[in-house]
């Protein structure tokens, strides 16, 4: 196949405009991972508040996240900062972060990163 009949890679220009780039986990997570809890020093990926990370074909991007605690002070804020986030994402088209509280969040879904953070070694 030559280049005039291959496919266009995600992300290029095409005669009929430019292409959005492909969004991968990997960069939603990076993303995510700079929100952080104001009361906990370890971000909302290492602490486990992500349960789910869909991303369509349009590019689309749809987030299931949980909080500590249903009383938790930040519910308003950390869905919105984790929206927020996810659409700096080039080529992300939208963000849906829905809050979600099944399974309900416990400490055994922190990473050993986030454990070590905050001193509970167990």
């Amino acid at each position: 196949m030559d280049e005039l009949t291959q496919p266009p890679a995600p992300g290029s220009w095409t005669p009929d405009g430019e292409t959005a780039p492909a969004v991968s986990e990997d960069a939603v997570i990076a993303a995510i991972a700079t929100v952080y809890d104001p009361e906990i020093p370890v971000n909302i990926y290492e602490l486990g508040l992500i349960y789910v990370i869909e991303i369509a074909d349009t590019n689309s991007v749809k987030v299931e996240m949980t909080l500590t605690a249903p009383g938790c002070p930040s519910a308003q804020e950390l869905p919105v900062q984790v929206r927020d986030a996810v659409l700096k994402i080039p080529g992300v088209s939208n963000a849906e972060v829905l809050t979600v509280w099944d399974p309900p969040w416990d400490p055994s879904r922190m990473t050993d990163e986030a454990r070590l953070a905050l001193n509970m070694f167990g």
